[in-house]
């Protein structure tokens, strides 16, 4: 006798025609959809098998494209309460939008999955009947998943059929839909686009869900990360108005950082800071507002420590220390330091998005202290921020360039105290306005603060260095110990990477960075930029970072002797837009004084970045050079002469290529990074970036470790046969020749081999790195 699952199924089959299970009424068939109990105690019997087999498994296979914000169907698998959530249809990225979105921030703007139903994130977990047929034919995962093993990527090298764009048009099937979905694409199983899970992963992962996908909870608190919590805890929490201020200074620069408390592989566990209702000792009571400076809304504000939930990813892993010795360099700083604190700051936006007004008490050189401290940080905060995704965003920035700073003892002086405050009101940020905002007219105001700002800095840097007088490379700072001083950025298109030290070929601009620029950069791109703002709110967040860029690079320029200054500006951009020649021909007052750095070539600017280096000195960060790799000295030297590739053959190749390299000596791997740089006219065009291209100028470089979070490529190459490599690199000049190259050396999103290359660079990465590694990211692998 049949029974009543098997009936009606029978039923559907025989009124559908040609049935699929989309024809069925999955209510009918197994029952109401009703979020079920997913997270268990830590290693209780019902989780155990998560967290030894599926676990590492779902990280990666799954998490690897899965995470972040740029997830597909914002569909993050880097954690039990993402999987939980499920998927939705609307992009995060949606860069013409009218009206800010609502946030949909995991952990912060929802705290149950029911919640995230109500605002329609849809299931890939069965939520009904907790059968193993209902848990695979009502679960979207596990129909993702065996759609992949019964349709595997075909035999062939580019794929056809498939969408590989970031911004491509997302399916996201619910259980309802996704009948349809496998007629209409049915090699669109999952992983999307890259080779099927072998037979036993692929077992592993139905049976777990056939059992219904039981999740754990995160492991306890050991008594060691306890004692760190109160500690840091009694900190940020101390009743003074003095602290208090402090706190919150510290929280808007630290709010998207993974903290740690040991460098210990074996114990590592980061932690977030955020801000609650509640005080230490009690539960957190979660704070979530859009930036980290709007109103709490609460009598105050009490910083908590809570453990981070999620696998971690490269691309939004920014990891900071918090040990013995950073608590006695900010109670030096902000605690001990002689100045009096009699009102705490407003939250109103016209406060709090201004840092120069918000912590107008807190001492300048004690902030700038802080910044520099871990500069790269704070630089890399708008490259992992939210910001991070998008050619809007980032094409204002060239695509390689090193960074300096001004030393902080040399703005330790009233003056500049004095200078900081007089300008405040100039040096106010676009994101005192609200998410949803008309650029225009905005841009025109903030373009006349920045120009009465420029004006009144050079009238006191002309008076400063007047006659040259202090302006030599002393001006640096050179770390004290600290290997910070300098960094290198490379933009990869619509992302990007910030490295210690000065890396790759000498690049064609540098900045030099103040304290109120690198505040300005942090509270503009980071606690200012809000990634479900409106199309107005994106595009003014980019159209002032032209005035900082310019700014970085102008404090730059006065270090070259004067009469280069112009010339050198000019090859920077050729061609600029109507915009841009207006503000930078603006009636203001020029710097005019010489540098008192003595030149004795034709090439002031090589001999500036050779000066430089000599200035820093050990303090100069060198892991990413080859030749800290393990292959012979001759390798080494091969490899260098990628650094000397260049011309518009490198148009046909992609941004970011991953290059393992087997050693003949013991065939270990050893992993580098080939970045390839394309060259511009200029950089201030915010549309049709390709019109300001200069092909023959592009550049690559080579770079030991992992650098960037989205490989576009694989290449495997013996040791021995890296000149052929290297040779073959250097002479490619059409897309046909980029083509052979992928054909001898490629490990391609279809190959075989693809999932043992991408486990095996995994673990290479957190075996070199274990506290900066994270999963890398596949949405912009290429495929060809």
């Amino acid at each position: 006798m049949l029974s009543k699952r098997s009936l009606l199924i029978f039923i559907s089959v025989m009124f559908s025609g040609c049935a699929t299970y989309a024809t069925y009424n999955y209510d009918q068939l197994f029952g109401k959809q009703n979020v079920q109990q997913r997270i268990y105690e830590y290693r209780s019997p019902e989780s155990l098998n998560y967290l030894t087999d599926i676990k590492p498994l779902i990280d990666q296979r799954c998490v690897v494209c899965h995470a972040c914000y740029d997830a597909p169907c914002q569909l993050k698998m880097s954690s039990a309460e993402g999987i939980d959530r499920g998927a939705h249809k609307s992009p995060i990225y949606q860069g013409t939008r009218l009206i800010a979105a609502n946030p949909t921030r995991l952990f912060e703007d929802a705290q149950t999955t029911q919640e995230w139903r109500d605002v329609n994130f849809s299931p890939i977990l069965n939520e009904r009947e907790q059968t193993k047929i209902a848990n695979t034919e009502a679960s979207v995962m596990a129909r993702m998943l065996n759609l992949k093993q019964d349709n595997p990527l075909a035999n062939e090298q580019q794929l056809s059929g498939f969408d590989f764009s970031i911004d491509r048009e997302q399916q996201c099937p619910t259980i309802e839909e996704m009948s349809d979905y496998e007629s209409q694409y049915p090699s669109w199983g999952m992983p999307y686009g890259m080779p099927q899970l072998n037979q036993s992963e692929h077992d592993l992962l139905i049976s777990w869900l056939e059992q219904g996908g039981k999740m754990s909870d995160i492991s306890p608190l050991s008594q060691y990360e306890i004692d760190q919590i109160t500690l840091w805890e009694d900190f940020f929490n101390g009743n003074s108005l003095k602290q208090q201020l402090t706190s919150r200074y510290l929280f808007e620069h630290l709010f998207l950082n993974n903290i740690y408390f040991s460098t210990d592989p074996n114990t590592l566990r980061f932690f977030k800071l955020v801000r609650s209702a509640t005080p230490p000792g009690d539960d957190i009571e979660l704070i979530a507002t859009r930036r980290p400076y709007d109103d709490p809304k609460v009598k105050r504000v009490y910083y908590r420590l809570t453990p981070v939930r999620s696998t971690i990813v490269d691309k939004t892993h920014m990891p900071y220390l918090l040990d013995q010795s950073r608590f006695e360099k900010w109670d030096k700083w902000f605690v001990k330091a002689s100045y009096n604190v009699t009102n705490l700051p407003s939250y109103s936006t016209d406060v709090a998005a201004n840092p120069l007004t918000t912590f107008v008490d807190l001492p300048v050189n004690s902030r700038y202290n802080y910044l520099l401290d871990e500069a790269q940080d704070t630089i890399q905060g708008f490259i992992k921020g939210p910001v991070c995704r998008g050619q809007l965003a980032l094409n204002v920035i060239n695509d390689h360039f090193w960074i300096f700073f001004v030393d902080p003892d040399k703005i330790d002086n009233p003056d500049v105290v004095k200078f900081y405050r007089e300008q405040k009101n100039n040096l106010a940020l676009p994101a005192e306005l609200d998410s949803t905002t008309v650029p225009i007219t905005s841009w025109l105001q903030y373009s006349r603060n920045q120009a009465r700002y420029l004006e009144a800095k050079n009238i006191y840097l002309n008076q400063t260095f007047n006659n040259g007088q202090h302006l030599t490379l002393d001006l640096i700072w050179n770390g004290n110990n600290n290997n910070n001083a300098a960094l290198t950025i490379y933009r990869h298109f619509d992302s990007a990477s910030v490295i210690k030290g000065l890396n790759g070929p000498i690049p064609k601009t540098a900045w030099v960075i103040d304290y109120a620029l690198l505040e300005r950069i942090h509270y503009l791109l980071v606690a200012g930029f809000d990634v479900y703002g409106n199309f107005g709110h994106q595009l003014m967040t980019r159209m002032y970072m032209d005035f900082l860029r310019l700014e970085g690079e102008s404090n730059f320029l006065t270090l070259l002797p004067k009469q280069v200054r112009q010339t050198e500006f000019q090859s920077w951009y050729q061609d600029p837009s109507p915009q841009l020649s207006e503000f930078l021909q603006r009636d203001i007052q020029p710097f005019e004084q010489p540098t008192k750095i003595n030149y004795h070539s034709n090439n002031p600017k090589n001999e500036l970045f050779t000066f430089l280096k000599q200035h820093i000195g050990s303090n100069l960060a060198i892991s990413y050079n080859v030749t800290n790799s393990k292959l012979s000295s001759l390798s080494h030297n091969i490899l260098a002469e990628i650094d000397r590739i260049q011309g518009s053959g490198l148009q046909h190749q992609p941004q970011i290529m991953t290059l393992k390299v087997v050693a003949d000596s013991d065939k270990r791997s050893e992993f580098f990074t080939i970045l390839n740089t394309s060259a511009h006219k200029n950089i201030s065009s915010l549309f049709n970036e390709e019109s300001n291209r200069i092909p023959k100028s592009d550049r690559l470089s080579i770079l030991y470790g992992v650098v960037g979070s989205y490989p576009a490529a694989f290449l495997e190459v013996k040791e021995s046969e890296l000149h052929i490599f290297v040779n073959q690199l250097s002479k490619i000049n059409s897309e046909d020749e980029y083509i052979q190259l992928l054909d001898k050396f490629a490990v391609r999103r279809s190959s075989d081999r693809f999932w043992a290359y991408s486990d095996e660079l995994s673990q290479w990465y957190k075996s070199h790195n274990p506290i900066e590694a994270g999963l890398l990211d596949y949405n912009r692998f290429e495929n060809r």
